[in-house]
């Protein structure tokens, strides 16, 4: 079981036609008492999300 994706669902709810993605570091535990974070995926999502910012600059250029 994972736990991911919920706010692309309830935003798709209300604007069906955007293009939506999610991703995020890997979350074990997620909103309980020992939630843990693992610190390497959090590093890799920061280097996805500034790439994928870049694209999306050079693209509206």
């Amino acid at each position: 079981m994972i736990h991911a994706g919920l706010e692309c669902g309830l935003l798709a709810a209300s604007h069906p036609h955007l293009d939506m993605i999610s991703f995020g570091p890997d979350i074990r535990g997620a909103h309980a008492p020992g939630e843990r974070v693992e610190i390497e995926s959090v590093a890799r999502c920061w280097q996805l999300l500034q790439a994928v910012l870049r694209a999306l600059a050079k693209g509206t250029q």
